[in-house]
């Protein structure tokens, strides 16, 4: 078989390790950055087109990933930081093999302008219709963010008003898309939220995430726990804040939280950004055979962004997932029955 984008990505970074400089810089950022690819490099190399079409290769990494591509270059078992990744090309070709499962119905999370993202909430929703979406959830991170643009209370009460607005525009064109109000909150080692709880009642999704001690090495499944039993929690959002080839993210009996998970009806997320992936295929196997939900997020912060929603529901498929526990194939009614239900357990 030839390289893959993810061999590429490796060979990469491990000549970036080599590198000093600039040219090191060049080398890892083009290491992440082949895990956004849409083609395989290979199939440029086959079709004789120039590799300077891919994202952050110039005439002297296209001469380098070309000769390894030729020369069918040997590559190491990742490290554990870059280890069960796939990139975007590869999701692509797994889903036009299973067309029945690369349709869901909305992508749970996503950011605007009120915190870190490029975007509006109407540019988010116009590009989820585009992309024959029910809906989609808008989750802009909470205070405790602050490096993020975190909002507050009174910020989340005037987003909530906007997205009102958004709705009624979009059924007033015939838009068959509704947008969803929901909220990335910070979560600390406690598993306590940073907003107040009154001013998440009228949401219809919160994601609980780990900001930060994101790299301690020592076991963290107390503090998953905890944040499960968080009751205005719905999902965890990327679960061990990993990012490839810079934080291996966080350690944890990961049976045990699953399957806290499952007995509270709450779900864990795969966050579908390329560089996250998280949670990885690994555990989301565990999740499939505990019958944990799982939530599938690009994590978009513009409308370009969202196209990544392809990597999740890749992964889920190729982890086993069934269709039935991923909350993107529910509508939003049912997703609202969904967290009415998850409330009477929790």
């Amino acid at each position: 078989m030839p390289l893959a984008n993810t061999d590429v990505a490796e060979l990469l970074a491990r000549a970036g390790a080599d590198a000093d400089g600039h040219r090191a810089r060049a080398y890892l950022a083009a290491a992440r950055t082949a895990l956004l690819w849409e083609e395989e490099a290979a199939d440029l190399v086959a079709q004789e087109r120039p590799l300077t079409e891919l994202e952050r290769i110039g005439p002297s990494l296209a001469r380098r990933v070309r000769e390894w591509i030729e020369r069918d270059e040997p590559v190491p078992e990742p490290p554990a930081v870059r280890r069960d990744f796939s990139g975007f090309a590869a999701a692509r070709r797994t889903l036009a093999g299973a067309p029945e499962r690369a349709r869901v119905r909305g992508d749970l999370q996503m950011h605007t302008v009120y915190s870190d993202g490029a975007e509006t909430v109407a540019d988010m929703a116009l590009e989820g219709a585009a992309r024959g979406y029910d809906y989609v959830a808008i989750t802009d991170h909470s205070k405790g963010l602050r490096v993020a643009g975190g909002i507050d209370e009174a910020t989340l009460a005037v987003q909530a008003e906007e997205i009102a607005q958004v709705n009624r525009a979009l059924s007033d064109e015939g838009v068959p898309l509704v947008v969803l109000h929901g909220l990335e909150m910070n979560i600390d080692l406690a598993g306590e939220g940073d907003m107040d709880p009154a001013a998440l009642a009228g949401l219809d999704l919160v994601l609980g995430s780990f900001h930060s001690a994101l790299r301690r090495a020592e076991d963290q499944t107390d503090r998953y726990l905890a944040a499960l039993r968080n009751p205005l929690v719905d999902v965890i959002g990327h679960p061990r804040g990993r990012k490839f080839n810079n934080r291996l993210g966080l350690v944890a009996d990961w049976g045990a939280v699953l399957e806290e998970a499952a007995a509270l009806g709450k779900a864990v997320e795969t966050d579908a950004f390329p560089d996250r992936q998280d949670l990885n295929r690994d555990i989301l196997r565990i999740a499939a055979d505990l019958d944990v939900w799982v939530s599938i997020g690009t994590d978009a912060h513009d409308t370009n962004e969202m196209r990544f929603v392809d990597v999740g529901i890749a992964a889920a498929l190729e982890a086993g997932v069934p269709r039935g526990r991923i909350l993107n194939h529910l509508s939003p009614d049912e997703l609202a029955r969904w967290r009415a239900e998850r409330a009477s357990v929790g």
